[in-house]
């Protein structure tokens, strides 16, 4: 990219190593002469302001009638922002999404937070992109002291700042809002063609397994108002009699403190995921305690099921045969000689079993399954010859979507990678801006 952008003309050296060389005329100013700090607390006003967070998506305003997350009971504490406000986190940094904000809201926000102002010769644009570069790489981090790798106010105002003239400022943030929002709108019509993809895959499937691959075969009422019409010669079964067992797990004694760096692999309900069963990050138990639940140990071909909280009916079946176990928040279901793994797992993750999930978990008032109502479950069953071939179909189709979806999601990650060398380049003065 850099070498199809022109260049200034003369270059020095910056003095920072990861920086290199910036144009000749820019200046390197300390925060002290670029920030104001402000603190200006709301007090019993508190009911006055909106409450604004800081996220990856920049500065938003919080819901306050439809809360998500914990709230103080009180917001006396909290400070005033105004709109054109820098919003800095200047404490765990590392772990922190996002640590810079300019905020296009007035409101309020906890005084953990770090409020400045920036002073009159400087583009309040420019600035959030350089603090947004920074912030990428986490290039601040010879600043951290402490075990939270806090910043503190004099190490930020010592810090300091290599900026153009002004009117270069300027330049430089409104080519980069220009190009990044033609990025973003890049991005956005790319993720909804990887939701467009995953909707056409979920409604193949949903047919094939509701109404088999023969367009033509005679149909006929299934007598369930949710399943509809099934190909003639196909059943309506209860899930409770092509299964051999449906129980879930329990958390075992003494809880997180017992899981370990390595051993059997504890399904949670984080690992069960619609189309996998991620592994990445799992907790891990004992062989003695993998044995002494017994009762929850996983088979290859169980097909595992969320049955409590935000995730309640993701399912996928074990394609793999390690030794593994489960939690009370996941449940086992393992199918009969009747039914095919990848069958029975298309069935639960599509609207017949999703619709009854829901149902369920209505007729319960609250987030959860019990083993009673999934054994209840009706589906559609054709016969096993039927199924396999089914079950091939399902297989293809899925192998074609998830490399098309890959190939959208890289598309995703080279407009993003762009981006990040596009903001670099222009507030570090590697490209100039005209």
């Amino acid at each position: 990219m850099n070498n199809k952008l022109p260049k200034y003309p003369a270059y020095k050296d910056s003095g920072v190593q990861w920086l290199g060389e910036i144009p000749e005329h820019w200046v390197t100013l300390s925060n002290k002469f670029v920030f104001n700090l402000k603190k200006n607390l709301v007090g019993r006003r508190s009911s006055e302001y909106v409450l604004l967070s800081l996220t990856l998506n920049g500065v938003i305003k919080r819901d306050m009638e439809n809360p998500q997350g914990k709230f103080p009971a009180e917001f006396d504490t909290y400070q005033e922002v105004k709109k054109g406000d820098f919003i800095f986190c200047l404490f765990d940094v590392e772990e922190t999404p996002r640590t810079v904000g300019l905020s296009k809201f007035d409101g309020m926000i906890t005084g953990a937070y770090t409020v400045m102002q920036p002073n009159e010769n400087f583009d309040r644009g420019f600035l959030y992109y350089f603090y947004l570069n920074l912030d990428t790489d986490k290039r601040m981090k010879p600043l951290y002291t402490g075990l939270r790798n806090t910043i503190s106010k004099d190490n930020f105002f010592s810090f300091k700042t290599f900026v153009p003239p002004l009117s270069e400022q300027t330049a430089i943030a409104a080519f980069l809002d220009h190009k990044t929002a033609l990025i973003d709108k890049a991005i956005v019509i790319k993720e909804k063609q990887i939701e467009l993809l995953k909707e056409r895959r979920q409604i193949l499937i949903h047919k094939a397994v509701n109404q088999g691959l023969n367009p033509n075969v005679k149909m006929k009422d299934s007598g369930v108002e949710w399943i509809g019409e099934i190909p003639e010669h196909w059943e309506v079964k209860k899930i409770k009699h092509i299964t051999t067992k449906i129980g879930s797990g329990v958390t075992p004694s003494g809880g997180g403190t017992t899981y370990l760096y390595s051993g059997i692999p504890l399904l949670r309900s984080q690992n069960i995921l619609f189309g996998k069963i991620e592994l990445e990050g799992v907790a891990y138990i004992s062989e003695k305690t993998h044995s002494s639940m017994s009762n929850s140990q996983v088979r290859k071909g169980d097909v595992l099921l969320n049955i409590t909280g935000g995730s309640i009916g993701r399912c996928h079946f074990v394609d793999f045969d390690i030794p593994l176990n489960v939690n009370q928040h996941v449940c086992i279901v393992r199918p009969s000689t009747s039914i095919a793994s990848i069958f029975l797992n298309s069935l639960l993750a599509s609207e017949v079993g999703q619709g009854q999930i829901w149902f369920f978990q209505q007729g319960g008032g609250r987030e959860g399954l019990n083993f009673q109502a999934i054994k209840n479950f009706l589906i559609p069953l054709p016969p096993k010859s039927e199924q396999s071939e089914i079950s091939k179909y399902i297989e293809t189709i899925t192998s074609k979507f998830l490399t098309a979806l890959s190939l959208k999601q890289q598309e995703i990650e080279k407009l993003k990678e762009y981006k990040a060398l596009l903001i670099n380049g222009a507030v570090t003065g590697k490209i100039k801006v005209e």
